[in-house]
């Protein structure tokens, strides 16, 4: 009996060892702590401090910020750090998680690949990386996670092909790897996926036709395929298989032929996107049956033929997109009754007839409208105020006639109003403006090139401080510029040009409008001096007086305007250009052509290193030209001509290797034309005729494709026939006389040596 007992409590310990030794081995909670510390060990940065203070080994793992356990097996099932901006490396220690359902790291910025070892997490459901900075191959690995529905992968550096194994995980319900760099076709096996219910593989660079395959996934609802480069045509039976489809987005590719009308199969479509594509034919009617669709995308293809009147019926549309086409006709009047609608866009087609008289009566809900660029016409009618949502209308380039409705002011949300490129007429006072102050959410106003033949009151400075866009230019508009525009102080851009504007620039323009960075207002008749106060605008871009009747002195002040890229002053009486204009080292374009400027170019336009064009033209300059010119190495189009500038053309000139233009005709230039001008390989246009050049005409590089045009009036020019000019015979003939010099030389010293070796000899015999 006793050593029955003694048996029995031996192997009784033995059991408890062998027992203790499997929980030693079997993986447990501190395997699960052990990987979630040293994924903490490899993110190299935690802004916020949450990891760091939080994931310890002095506290429970379950209670650890983004940690979830199981209840039974005590666990850990799901880990989400995502968005908390951290940085660094996923380590294969993750991949010890065995129970683990759902990884979502997204929203930071790790980077590296994806460990390998991640395949051991067989239990994993979800699995979220996007919005990082991975790298590499979409993972092999995830063909081996049996039980994964949710796959994102968007919004990293992936590159490579979608790899065809992917078909192995017969759970997927989601599939996103949008925004990376995949390359290569979309793999027919992904139709194998039968349970797939999102598809989005938008913006990346994935090539040739879409397998006809994923258009037999009964459960999809969304194919996102958006901002690729694919080709082909859509299948005829698109919908015979996607009953569930409400989202089609195959906008951005080169994808061709015509819209099938089958997609009126895919009865709860919601959103159409096909824009930006090479689609031709005309829009089928069926598309009307798709009585759910809320937004509809065709624009920017080659369609044509005039626009379904069925469209109307699609009572829940929301956007109507089907700008750049060539659509034909008038709009119907159906489209404009859809109360639901909020954006139109027929911009940029070949539509005519008149908008609606009832337009915004039927739409409550309107927000946007684009019709610019057809040939609409008739008035615009004031019951467009109806549409009290309205913020963005866009009615350019048609051949809209009548007054501008003063009910505009009514559109409490109107932020862009463009009305230019058409026929539209006003009062004298431009009382339309008047009324759109009230618009105090208007950032945007054009209303340039309309025949409004009036005079811009002082209500003008009634905008509110929204205001950045003001273009009134090619209006007939007359009187002088009211003081009170000086209010417009949230104004950056500025266009009044093209008119008949009278007086100053007020003083208030440049005190108050410190926000401006382009203001034009040449063709008018605006006088007096420039005023310095425009050196008060120091982020000024744009200046543009061209054609006006300033006179006096350039500012010297305005050199100190360092944000200038464009200063254009040409056609005015000004007669004085100050040195220190060099100082705009980031200068574009200079224009003081057509004025009364006299004396040197100043050395410091050197500086103007950013130029493309210098013009100088038609002044009344003297002296040589400065040779520091030549170091403007981006310069395209140098005009020096029409001045009394003398010496030679500098040497230097040969530096400017990006010049296509150049000009110096004109003017009293000596000396040889100079052969470093020969290295202009981009020049096209040469004149340097009328001047009192010399010398040898060079023939390479440009001057082989010259006429003698280039050259008139230089009568000591000589060289190729074809230039009209008489042939270097002095040249040759100093050549000639050289070779003959040469030859005698030659004969003496023959004989010369000849008497040397003689008289040795004769002295050796001696």
């Amino acid at each position: 009996m006793g050593r029955s007992c003694n048996l029995l409590f031996a192997l009784a310990v033995l059991i408890l060892l062998h027992h203790h030794t499997l929980l030693a081995t079997v993986p447990n909670i501190s395997t699960d702590e052990a990987a979630l510390l040293a994924l903490r060990s490899h993110i190299s940065s935690d802004p916020n401090i949450i990891l760091a203070s939080n994931w310890s080994s002095s506290t429970p793992v379950c209670s650890w910020i983004g940690i979830t356990c199981s209840s039974r097996y005590h666990r850990v099932t799901a880990l989400d750090i995502s968005s908390m901006q951290l940085h660094g490396t996923i380590p294969p220690h993750l991949g010890n998680l065995s129970f683990l359902v759902s990884l979502d790291i997204s929203n930071n910025t790790f980077h590296g690949d994806l460990p390998v070892e991640l395949a051991h997490l067989q239990r994993l459901k979800l699995i979220n990386v996007r919005s990082n900075n991975f790298t590499g191959t979409i993972p092999s690995f995830l063909s081996l996670l049996p039980n994964l529905h949710f796959a994102y992968l968007s919004s990293n550096q992936f590159s490579g092909k979608i790899p065809s194994s992917i078909s192995n995980l017969t759970k997927l319900e989601l599939l996103t790897i949008h925004t990376n760099f995949l390359k290569g076709e979309i793999p027919k096996e992904i139709g194998d996926l039968r349970y797939l219910i999102v598809l989005n593989l938008q913006d990346n660079q994935l090539t040739g036709s879409m397998p006809p395959s994923i258009f037999n996934i009964t459960t999809m609802q969304v194919i996102a395929l958006t901002d690729n480069n694919l080709t082909g045509n859509l299948p005829k039976t698109l919908c015979d298989r996607l009953p569930n489809l409400e989202g089609l987005h195959l906008s951005s590719n080169s994808l061709g032929g015509i819209i099938p009308p089958n997609l009126e199969k895919c009865r709860k479509l919601q959103i159409l996107s096909l824009s930006y594509n090479e689609f031709t034919g005309t829009v089928p009617r069926a598309l009307a049956n798709l009585t759910a669709l809320t937004e509809l995308y065709l624009g920017l293809q080659h369609l044509e033929g005039e626009i379904p009147a069925e469209l109307g019926n699609l009572k829940k549309l929301q956007l109507l997109m089907l700008d750049q086409n060539e659509f034909t006709g008038s709009i119907p009047e159906s489209i404009f009754n859809i109360s639901a609608m909020q954006i139109l866009d027929f911009s940029i087609n070949k539509l005519s007839g008149t908008l609606p008289s009832n337009l915004g009566r039927g739409m409550p809900n309107f927000e946007e409208l684009y019709c610019g660029g057809n040939s609409l016409s008739g008035f615009i009618s004031d019951s467009i105020s109806n549409s009290s949502r309205l913020r963005m209308a866009d009615l350019s380039d048609n051949s809209f006639t009548g007054v501008i409705p003063e009910s505009l002011g009514n559109l409490e949300y109107l932020e862009v109003l463009n009305l230019e490129l058409n026929n539209f007429i006003s009062d004298s006072s431009l009382s339309f403006l008047t009324s759109l102050t009230n618009c105090r959410k208007l950032r945007a106003l054009r209303f340039n090139e309309n025949a409004l033949d009036g005079a811009l009151s002082a209500s003008v400075g009634n905008f509110s401080n929204s205001l950045q866009n003001f273009q009134g230019h090619g209006c007939k508009l007359k009187g002088v510029i009211p003081r009170e525009i000086g209010n417009l102080t949230g104004v950056i851009y500025m266009s009044l040009y093209k008119n008949k504007l009278t007086g100053h620039i007020p003083n208030t323009v440049v005190q108050d409008m410190l926000n401006l960075q382009e203001f034009y207002l040449q063709s008018n008749k605006i006088e007096g001096t420039i005023p310095n106060v425009l050196c008060s605008l120091m982020n000024l871009g744009a200046l543009d007086l061209t054609e006006n009747h300033f006179s006096g002195s350039v500012p010297s002040c305005l050199g100190n305007v360092t944000s200038l890229r464009y200063l254009n002053l040409a056609f005015n009486r000004l007669n004085s250009l100050p040195a220190n204009l060099g100082s705009l080292q980031d200068l574009i374009e200079f224009n003081v052509s057509s004025n009364l400027l006299s004396g040197h170019i100043s050395l410091e336009f050197g500086n103007f290193k950013s130029a493309t064009l210098i013009d100088l033209s038609k002044n009344d300059f003297s002296d040589k030209i400065p040779s520091t010119l030549g170091g403007l190495a981006e310069l395209i189009n140098l005009s020096l001509a029409h001045n009394r500038l003398d010496g030679p053309i500098p040497d230097s000139f040969g530096k400017m290797l990006a010049l296509e233009f150049l000009d110096l005709c004109f003017n009293n230039l000596s000396g040889e034309i100079p052969k470093s001008l020969e290295a202009l390989v981009y020049l096209k246009y040469l004149n340097i005729s009328f001047n009192e050049l010399s010398g040898e005409i060079p023939i390479g590089g440009p001057f082989a494709n010259v006429t003698s045009q280039s050259f008139l009036s230089n009568d000591a020019l000589c060289g190729d026939s074809r230039f009209n000019v008489k042939p270097c015979l002095i040249k040759s003939t100093n050549k000639s006389r050289r070779k003959r010099v040469l030859t005698g030389l030659y004969i003496l010293l023959g004989i010369g040596s000849l008497f040397t070796l003689a008289v040795g000899f004769k002295w050796n015999l001696s």
